[in-house]
């Protein structure tokens, strides 16, 4: 983790040198406090009275000082500055590193938890990467310069200082552990209030519906109460930290105390000598407590490295060394002998066989958790197949990039979404490189830019975030115009009309026809009036195919689809 973590220094190697150089001469400076001192009051008991040595050293001080002003600024400031560069750059790996996990890892996360890993966690990160080597070499040097000047005073005083050093860092390695473990764990109750809190927001509108803001609190209650008991064990091991810590170092003044006053009573030590013990002491001490403190910043930063670790070993989706692009497609699709089960030992899907023609329609209808989503999903490779195969045009698509493979397949699902952006960035997400024009024609063809051009600015209108300035029917249409502009030769319907009334439904279906034409398209629909002139229409339950033909050879078997069709075209006559 260490390796990994110095890493990011590289980039900025220069700024790093400079302000490691900077914080050594601010330790320097430092340590001249006490020589002046000492000197001052050694010329005043050898019973001189010159003020150049006051004046002298008081000048030198106010340059020293001058010059450590600049420097602190310095540390500061470009200090800071390469933090966040070094955080921006772990933020822009683990983003990177999102978009390529699988589908089945956003499964398993929560958004929120996701976020404060990115913000909260990183952040941290960046603060140790400041402050962690700019703290440990102040500190450092100040302290053995100190010691050498002490030991140079009278090292027979400056040893029996220093013997209260081991049990010093005895006590911080004994609390350290406990210090980390409870920290971490109010990382993850941090993690569990963003997941909350996002979860509750996103579904704001759904809560004040069914007035279910109690509830809301209540589950909203259960993650803050544990995130209070988190940080209490984190802060009750900080304070058990601090105290015990604190008191070592107050115990080196009592020795300084007692040691240096026998000392200069039995005239084994001056005065001057004393007087330079007492400040030369302080300045050991206050870079002590500084890295004392620095233990929490320490482990803070430790442990939101490690979580962002977690993430960062994910196992990515992956092409094959040997994968190649798959060009000038055709959409013709095959499903040999395959089963899915998600990893989790289920089997959502088996012995699916079926055979899609170029250009053709195929429905897939069933009961819910029947497996007609998965087999959508698995045709993408957002999931991956647990036995046999996937082929398009007769190839493997395992054989193929991911991303040749997902280009040449449009999506439109019955959930839609939409970023927080204008009107035009939502169409363009379907082909980023495309003209204004053809944003326009892909808007006409989905029966939407008519309605655009009434909007306060157009294509460059603000829909909000997921569309929420939207009705579901214009929703649907904006991503049916991204897909128009995608225009891939494959099409996934899935349910793209189910949550639509039925006057919306016609209008949106008239552009989905539209859509269609010309391309291999696999439909999942419920209502199974939108789907019966499809060339084939499969019947999924269960994880397996138990029917199939077209509409009429369907509706002869009498089986279950010709119950299904019964069934809804008599409420639809009610």
């Amino acid at each position: 983790m260490l390796k990994k973590f110095l890493s990011y220094y590289k980039p900025h190697r220069l700024i790093f040198t400079l302000d490691m150089l900077a914080s050594f001469v601010v330790s320097m400076v430092g340590i001249f406090y006490p020589i002046v001192t000492r000197s001052m009051v050694s010329e005043f008991t050898d019973g001189k009275r010159d003020t150049k040595i006051i004046v002298g050293g008081a000048v030198l001080l106010v340059i020293l000082y001058v010059v450590r002003l600049l420097l602190n600024y310095f540390i500061q400031y470009e200090g800071h500055v390469m933090g966040v560069k070094m955080q921006a750059q772990m933020r822009r790996e683990m983003f990177d590193h999102l978009q390529r996990l699988p589908y089945k890892y956003y499964d398993d996360h929560e958004t929120g938890k996701i976020m404060s890993r990115m913000t909260n966690d990183l952040f941290e990160v960046s603060e140790l990467a400041h402050h962690g080597p700019e703290n440990l070499i102040i500190t450092s040097i100040t302290v053995i310069a100190s010691f050498i000047y002490l030991a140079t005073v009278n090292w027979i005083l400056t040893l029996i200082i220093f013997l209260c050093v081991p049990f010093l860092f005895i006590v911080s390695l004994l609390l350290r552990t406990k210090m980390r473990d409870a920290f971490k764990r109010s990382r993850e109750a941090a993690a569990e209030i963003n997941g909350a809190l996002e979860s509750s927001i996103s579904g704001i509108r759904v809560t004040k519906a069914f007035t279910n803001s109690d509830e809301e609190r209540r589950k909203f209650e259960i993650g803050n109460k544990e995130f209070v008991e988190s940080r209490r064990d984190a802060y009750r091991s900080m304070g058990q930290f601090h105290s015990s810590t604190s008191f070592i170092t107050n115990v080196f003044n009592v020795v300084v105390l007692l040691a240096g006053g026998f000392f200069l009573f039995f005239g084994k030590i001056e005065l001057a000598d004393y007087s330079a013990f007492i400040v030369s002491v302080n300045l050991f001490l206050t870079p002590m407590t500084t890295l004392i403190g620095f233990m929490e910043q320490y482990q803070n930063g430790v442990t939101g490295f490690s979580r962002f670790l977690e993430i960062m070993a994910e196992e990515p989706e992956k092409d094959k060394e040997s994968a190649r692009a798959l060009e000038k497609v055709e959409g013709a699709i095959t499903f040999e002998d395959v089963t899915c089960d998600y990893e989790t030992g289920r089997e959502v899907l088996r012995g699916i066989d079926l055979h899609i023609e170029k250009g053709r329609t195929f429905a897939l209808v069933g009961p819910s958790g029947g497996g007609k989503t998965t087999i959508c999903h698995l045709i993408p490779r957002f999931y991956n197949v647990s036995g046999g195969r996937i082929l398009i045009d007769g190839t493997d698509i395992t054989d193929v990039s991911l991303d040749s493979l997902r280009r040449s397949i449009g999506i439109v699902q019955q959930d839609v979404y939409l970023f927080n952006a204008s009107v035009r960035e939502n169409i363009l997400y379907g082909r980023p490189d495309a003209t204004d024009e053809e944003i326009i024609e892909a808007a006409k063809r989905a029966n939407i830019h008519d309605f655009i051009m009434k909007m306060e600015k157009g294509y460059d209108t603000e829909i909000g975030e997921r569309g929420v300035r939207l009705s579901g029917g214009q929703k649907q249409r904006l991503s049916i115009a991204r897909v128009f502009l995608k225009n891939p030769p494959i099409l996934i319907l899935d349910e793209a009309t189910s949550a639509l009334d039925n006057a919306t439904e016609i209008l949106i279906q008239e552009s989905l026809d539209d859509l269609c034409r010309g391309r291999t398209t696999i439909v999942v629909a419920h209502r199974l009036s939108t789907i019966k002139n499809a060339d084939e229409i499969a019947v999924i339950s269960g994880g397996i195919i138990t029917e199939r033909g077209d509409h009429d050879s369907l509706m002869a078997l009498g089986g279950t689809y010709a119950d299904l069709y019964t069934q809804q075209f008599r409420n639809l006559t009610k």
